[in-house]
């Protein structure tokens, strides 16, 4: 924390299974998590999240949060309120708090949620609503006395809402690079799931509709009478269930669990390549936090995404970059770097750098904290 002192409001714990974790309940509460003060206030958990429910979810935290921000920033007075997008719903409440404290409002965009909406076809881009929420989205931008984002496609998208360059910041995020080590012998996962197919193809990361992961199992088909792949899709989220059906009857395709932190390189390490499927028009709207991972792990990365994109750009040397939505084009990309281990271990050994250089956790945050203190 480098001498801060940081208070956190946040919700218990539900993503991605949208059920609050066992180990919590759904009140307010107050923790110290290694010396950050972490209130909690309860918030409304759909079962099934659609539209509205999500709006209402959101609503919910707003709400209930805002005692216990207000009075926060009257007592603590804060230099820096930061709020986090997804969702921006929180930025209203962080923009009051600033009121009662003189500190500046820094909004922190992990992903364009209105822009995605559009991409994910949620919503239709020319209708009244459409309009209205992009107008908001540009309205609490313009409140920011700092904006950052993950990637330099993103921080070029928040000046063309009307950020001035001045105020922006590329945070990324980090890669746990100690913590991830390129295995040299087989993962224990092989053994514990009872693999024996020399290539894996992996996904390990949230199961959400509108993804574009349905791509994974039309590949898995296209490449069924290949004995020497599996495709393993690892984690949980609301479209988990729906994306079983579909590879029914497939049997080159596993679901697993997610796993537990600490065996994220064991499970990083399974891979042969690391699969990371997106919708079109996504890529410059959100950089997938699991791609850090996925480099530092030294394996290469076949990602779905148009050319000169900020996340083909990201993978570069490191990976094969296919159309989204063209599972055969998926499919030729895997064979081809299954079938070459040169290029393959090159762009893993590349894929390790990478993330060393650009993705190292003690570099960015000591970089952002000068950045902020610039600022304040």
């Amino acid at each position: 924390m480098q001498g801060c002192e940081v208070i956190v409001h946040t919700a218990p714990p539900y993503y991605p299974n949208w059920k609050i974790a066992h180990s919590y309940a759904n009140i307010w509460n107050k923790t110290n998590i290694a010396g950050v003060n972490v209130l909690r206030a309860p918030v409304y958990v759909p079962s099934f999240p659609s539209g509205p429910n999500r709006i209402l979810h959101l609503l919910t935290f707003t709400l209930t949060s805002l005692v216990p921000v207000l009075k926060n920033a009257v007592l603590n007075r804060p230099d820096v309120i930061l709020c986090i997008a997804p969702s921006l719903l929180s930025v209203p409440l962080g923009w009051l708090a600033t009121k009662f404290c003189a500190g500046k409002l820094w909004i922190h965009v992990q992903d364009f949620e209105v822009e995605a909406a559009f991409a994910m076809n949620l919503l239709k881009e020319e209708t009244f609503l459409a309009k209205l929420l992009k107008s908001f989205e540009r309205h609490l931008l313009a409140r920011a006395g700092i904006a950052t984002t993950i990637s330099p496609a993103m921080c070029r998208k928040l000046e063309n809402k009307g950020i001035s360059p001045g105020k922006i910041y590329e945070f990324r995020n980090w890669a746990d690079i100690d913590e991830i080590e390129p295995l040299t012998v087989p993962s224990i996962y092989r053994d514990r799931w009872g693999i024996s197919a020399e290539h894996i193809a992996l996904y390990s990361g949230n199961i959400a509709n509108k993804q574009g992961i349905e791509v994974l199992i039309d590949t898995a088909k296209i490449m069924s009478e290949r004995t020497d792949v599996i495709f393993v899709i690892c984690g949980n989220g609301s479209n988990r269930a729906d994306l079983e059906k579909l590879a029914e009857g497939c049997g080159n395709v596993i679901f697993q669990d997610l796993q537990p932190k600490e065996a994220l390189s064991e499970l990083l390490g399974l891979a042969t390549v690391h699969l990371l499927p997106q919708i079109a028009g996504a890529a410059d709207l959100v950089l997938p936090s699991k791609l850090a991972n996925m480099l530092a792990s030294g394996r290469p990365v076949v990602a779905t995404a148009e050319l000169g994109t900020g996340l083909a750009d990201e993978i570069a040397g490191c990976g094969v970059v296919v159309p989204p939505g063209d599972p055969k084009a998926l499919a030729a990309a895997i064979t081809y770097l299954i079938e070459n281990e040169s290029t393959r271990v090159a762009y893993g050994i590349a894929a390790r750098s990478r993330a060393t250089q650009a993705w190292s956790k003690t570099k960015i945050l000591s970089n952002l904290f000068y950045y902020i203190k610039q600022k304040i």
